[in-house]
């Protein structure tokens, strides 16, 4: 902004802002740029139909489940007799280092084990309700990622690197194909109530792409799941009238700011998440209602559970209800971060799995159920995924420690071929011997199932031509339909 702009507004931006904050309902934001011009310039804002950018698509939007801190593997889905006979016996499997710890013996899953389905999948007892479902999910059976450290795994899963600054999936997809609705996010999370998974928000982060493709982090637990939708309490002076007044003259302010600076995309993005939050006072609150919902679904769900307990079940329900209205990508969290309340079990398995399979199991199998009644399962894609394993040698006595040589991953609705699995572990499933499979590999897929060739998905930034799945990934051929 000149001088001689600000001596005339005699206001700066920041307190205007500040003033105007409170009164979007009662003025459609979309007018403050122009939106022909906007399209023009960025393409990929524009909604798109399901038809795909490369190819036809089969999938319309994606749910994606992610059980923060490595699930472990042969406790849930990665049955290994030889585990069970060798239980107890210290075995050289070449192991160079662990993550935490020394490794102790051979462990057994303390858990029972039974095939399930026509497919025949073997699951413990600690997942029966998702065990119900396996003839409708498609298994990785051989993931591995490149470490066994929480953070960089976990971007690993999420944007495809290592290192922080890189777009995540969800917000890849929200630049590729665009809003489904112009009154919810494009790109939703909800984590757990209990906090913020590793790296905090930056598994959800857009990275260099433009900051309106980001994930919009709401937690329906919290007093305010959505900040800032409405004036503070003590914000009298926020009228209909002075919203009025004060938005129009921030119309010629960014008016005047873009002109001045073509190719700053900032503010583009900033104004584009107010005129999302104003669309969003009237669409949201509807959204999130949960007692717009039957008793038998809550049931089905099983919402009524204690706080934390509940919480990822009510946050599958707001899932399924974001999705129905037109939210392409949710992605809901299973964990915080830190050395509890979530996957990470060191010291107890047959005491810390237990608990955290629970909160996920019925209500991730009542989502799938869910989305087959509404006639959702036909253009919706299913992911279920961890940032690595686990050990199978016990650590801190009846612990297991991180493993990046294998884990599982599964996923369900449009495009795939439910009862089916690729790849394999070794004989004790500490390494990914048959068929491996990466998060570039798992991000391919995705893209291809959107109707995105993942090589062609491209943005320049610092003289390279950057992509989801960077320089690897085929699409798994194998588990689709």
């Amino acid at each position: 902004m000149s001088d001689g702009m600000e001596l005339e507004l005699d206001c700066s931006r920041r307190a205007l802002l500040l003033r105007a904050a409170g009164g979007f309902g009662g003025l459609a934001l979309a007018q403050l740029m122009n939106q022909e011009l906007d399209a023009a310039e960025h393409p990929a804002s524009i909604p798109r139909a399901v038809g795909g950018l490369h190819h036809p698509a089969k999938v319309r939007r994606i749910v994606q489940l992610f059980m923060n801190g490595g699930v472990s593997q042969m406790d849930t889905f990665d049955y290994k007799p030889e585990l069970e006979k060798r239980h107890g016996q210290t075995v050289d499997v070449g192991l160079k280092a662990t993550a935490t710890g020394t490794p102790g013996p051979l462990m057994k899953s303390p858990f029972p084990w039974k095939q399930h389905g026509e497919c025949g999948r073997w699951v413990t007892d600690v997942l029966p309700h998702m065990a119900g479902c396996v003839d409708d999910l498609a298994f990785l059976m051989s993931m591995a990622s490149k470490t066994n450290v929480h953070g960089p795994a976990s971007y690993l899963q999420t944007t495809g690197f290592l290192l922080p600054g890189f777009p995540c999936c969800g917000a890849w997809v929200s630049y590729a194909l665009g809003r489904l609705t112009e009154n919810l996010p494009t790109f939703v999370v909800l984590p757990d109530p209990r906090g913020l998974p590793y790296n905090g928000l930056g598994d959800f982060s857009s990275g260099f792409l433009p900051t309106n493709h980001q994930g919009t982090v709401i937690n329906p637990s919290a007093p305010t799941p959505i900040a800032d939708l409405q004036p503070a309490a003590g914000a009298k002076f926020v009228t209909p009238e002075s919203s009025d007044a004060g938005l129009r003259m921030l119309q010629r302010m960014n008016r005047n700011y873009s002109d001045l600076r073509p190719g700053d995309a900032r503010l583009r993005a900033r104004v584009e998440s107010y005129e999302l939050a104003a669309r969003m006072q009237l669409a949201a609150p509807e959204a999130f209602d949960l007692t717009k919902e039957s008793l038998s679904t809550h049931a089905a769900y099983g919402t009524d559970a204690a706080a934390h307990d509940g919480g990822f079940a009510r946050n599958c329900l707001l899932a399924r209800r974001l999705l129905e209205r037109g939210v392409r990508f949710v992605q809901v969290w299973s964990g915080a971060g830190g050395a509890s309340n979530n996957w990470d079990n060191h010291t107890n398995v047959p005491q810390e799995l237990p608990p955290i399979a629970r909160q996920v199991d019925r209500p991730i199998a009542a989502l799938l159920n869910d989305l087959k009644s509404r006639g959702m399962f036909e253009d919706t894609l299913v992911i279920w995924t961890t940032e690595f394993g686990r050990m199978p040698f016990t650590q801190n006595g009846t612990g297991r420690d991180h493993n990046g040589g294998t884990f599982v991953t599964w996923l369900a609705g449009a495009g795939i071929r439910g009862g089916t699995s690729v790849g394999q572990s070794d004989d004790f499933s500490y390494l990914a011997t048959e068929n491996k499979t990466t998060a570039h590999d798992l991000h391919a897929t995705v893209l291809h199932l959107l109707g995105i060739d993942h090589e062609r998905l491209t943005v320049r930034h610092n003289g390279i031509d950057r992509r989801l799945t960077d320089v690897h990934g085929n699409v798994i051929q194998s588990i689709l339909s």
